[in-house]
């Protein structure tokens, strides 16, 4: 299995505003605590280590503007 970086949500622009309004008020070290939980339950739910790691690789990419 590889991972899928194409978008499955119907509305990704609601999805986007989900993620940015749940850190809405937050401190940053309070965001940074709700991000990290919410990588954790993700990945939980994904439940495929060689998945996991794909997505890894893609977002650390990410940073180098790759």
């Amino acid at each position: 299995m590889t991972l899928d970086t194409s978008s499955r949500f119907a509305d990704p622009d609601r999805a986007f505003r989900l993620l940015i309004e749940a850190r809405r008020g937050l401190s940053p070290e309070e965001a940074a605590k709700l991000d990290a939980r919410l990588v954790l339950l993700l990945a939980n739910q994904i439940g495929d280590e060689v998945i996991l790691e794909q997505a890894i690789a893609a977002a650390r990419q990410s940073l180098r503007g790759d």
